[in-house]
């Protein structure tokens, strides 16, 4: 039996995936029965503008032994011999088992102190996942709260207004992905990329993710699947203190000792996962005061602009915007403010959701986007950001000054919000035209909105690009600047201003044993992206472990 994988099989809009089969014997010219099996590999939407709306599919197909396939092929259908992913094997512990890289030895069985893995967003998650799968000992440290509390202090903070520093958008089990849409697509071509998302899926995510061009999990289910994850690594071992900040780092002779546990405990660790998350400025600071070699970086920054769901829908899918098996339309654009040599994007969009407050400091105020899985709300919500240079903020010898540099900024935010963590806002256009009213609409923003002239708490090259480059997605999505658009601010935590130095081998340039990973070392961004760089990151630990370096 010959298996092969076939692009390019389209479905309409009220076709379903049933019709595959069919539609896969006519476009390879063969009988239906000589289809012993297909499945899904990738489905994606195209809803070019101007053009009916359709699925396009790429799919798995075993063929009888007695069908001969045909010379040539309509146009747009490709066949491609299918492989699996030969550079990865599975150790025996189950289906929710550990990819390996061909040649590993196992770790050795001798005592030595447990890797400490800091942080339990996707790039911590998956590192311990991937040592505990080893039968290496870990100790996973968390700030936070799990989700169960977690989720009511956050609640409690949208509600009225009362915030708690430790258990917030930011910090807590799951990291900040877990106030969020749940995207999980990546540029990456790493072969890691399906492991994680089946990882997912035994952990009760949607099945769809592993075919869907562009997939996300949402908030909802996204808690549930962190939930079962931390199960799953107890059951293997794993010892995960929950409320536990790491509030210093032992180092001798230039090689990690211990780390300290909430100013008294303190743990003996020859290795240890740095994956913070961008938000701990506390511990970058402690980095830097400990001599841990870091560097500024770029990011972006900007506000959250928020409109009609059916807006979007009306704009990117025309005639066939109310078509009951379309989802909530997307969108993703680029600029260029030219005169002022600046890149203007769009960043994180949130079909059917909400924009949120995720402070996790008092007296500073920042956005985000969110959605639930089926992203079923009445608003669209997308970052809307410039990028910021290092020559823009940084001062020599200053590693953090980008940190500084944002928090000005959130700061700027919460006295124009009111002082109450409401954020500030205002109508698209009259940002746009710099002619404000004073009044806003309603907005999905919790804990709620204050008007105010986005300008003042924007640096002002960041408030002179978003003009025009928004000006130019409105020549792209024609009716993108509207009046019931609004923009709130501020966006500022795209990605970290701060990179903690690592060398080949994943570990700190100049601490032995530390090895800084995800979006917090300032190598990853996204849920699909840290985890992979957590893997990386527990990889070279057991190289090390083993070693291999």
């Amino acid at each position: 039996m010959r298996v092969i994988r076939l692009n390019g099989l389209h479905l309409t809009l009220d076709e379903q995936d049933e019709c595959l089969t069919a539609k896969a014997a006519k476009a390879l010219s063969i009988p239906v029965a000589g289809i012993a099996s297909l499945a899904v590999i990738k489905k994606a939407l195209d809803a070019r503008r101007n053009k009916p709306p359709h699925f396009v599919y790429a799919v798995k197909i075993s063929l009888m032994d007695i069908v001969a396939l045909p010379e040539t092929l309509p146009e747009g259908i490709q066949i491609l011999t299918f492989h699996d992913e030969p550079a990865i094997e599975s150790s025996s512990v189950g289906s929710s088992s550990v990819p390996r890289q061909r040649g590993w030895r196992e770790a050795p069985g001798v005592e030595r102190p447990p890797v400490v893995v800091i942080g339990s967003g996707p790039a911590g998650l998956f590192a311990a996942y991937t040592l505990a799968v080893k039968g290496i000992s870990v100790v996973l440290l968390e700030r936070g709260r799990p989700i169960e509390k977690r989720v009511e202090d956050v609640r409690i903070f949208w509600e009225k207004s009362v915030l708690d520093p430790q258990s917030n958008v930011l910090f807590g089990e799951g990291g900040a992905g877990t106030f969020s849409d749940g995207k999980l697509t990546s540029r990456s071509k790493n072969p890691y990329s399906l492991w994680v998302k089946k990882i997912l899926v035994d952990m009760g995510a949607q099945e769809s993710i592993l075919a869907d061009a562009k997939p996300h999990i949402g908030t909802d289910s996204l808690r549930e699947v962190i939930i079962h994850l931390r199960q799953k690594l107890i059951e293997m071992g794993c010892a995960i203190q929950f409320e536990a900040r790491v509030t210093d780092f032992i180092i001798r002779q230039d090689k990690i000792a211990a780390v300290v546990v909430n100013d008294k405990q303190e743990i003996k660790a020859g290795e240890v996962i740095l994956a913070i998350g961008q938000s701990a400025d506390d511990t970058y600071r402690k980095l830097d005061e400990r001599g841990v070699k870091m560097e500024a970086k770029p990011f972006a920054m900007g506000l959250r602009v928020e409109h009609p769901q059916a807006l979007i829908n009306s704009i990117q899918y025309g005639r066939w915007s109310n078509h009951p098996h379309l989802p909530p339309a997307e969108y993703f654009v680029t600029a260029a403010a030219g005169v002022l040599n600046r890149s203007v994007y769009t960043f994180c969009m949130c079909p059917g959701g909400q924009v949120i407050g995720c402070s996790a400091l008092p007296g500073f105020v920042m956005t985000n986007g969110m959605s639930n899985s089926e992203r079923s709300g009445e608003f669209a919500n997308s970052a809307v950001v410039a990028n910021v240079r290092v020559e823009d903020f940084a001062l020599e010898g200053e590693p953090l000054s980008g940190l500084a540099f944002r928090s000005h900024w959130e700061r700027e935010a919460f006295l124009a919000g009111g002082g109450n963590y409401c954020a500030p806002a205002e109508r698209l256009s009259e940002f746009i035209e710099q002619k404000s009213s004073g009044v806003v609409g309603r907005t999905s923003f919790l804990p709620g909105v204050k008007a105010a002239e986005l300008k003042e708490v924007l640096p002002e090259f960041v408030s002179d690009a978003l003009r025009v480059g928004i000006k130019q997605f409105d020549k792209k999505m024609p009716g993108f600047i509207s009046e019931e658009a609004h923009v709130i601010g501020v966006e500022t935590r795209t990605s970290s201003p701060v990179r903690i130095c690592r060398g080949v081998d994943g570990q700190s340039e100049n601490v032995q044993g530390l090895y800084p990973c995800g979006e917090g070392a300032g190598y990853a961004g996204g849920i699909i992206s840290s985890a992979l760089d957590g893997i990386k990151a527990a990889q070279n630990v057991i190289a090390a472990i083993n070693g291999c370096q």
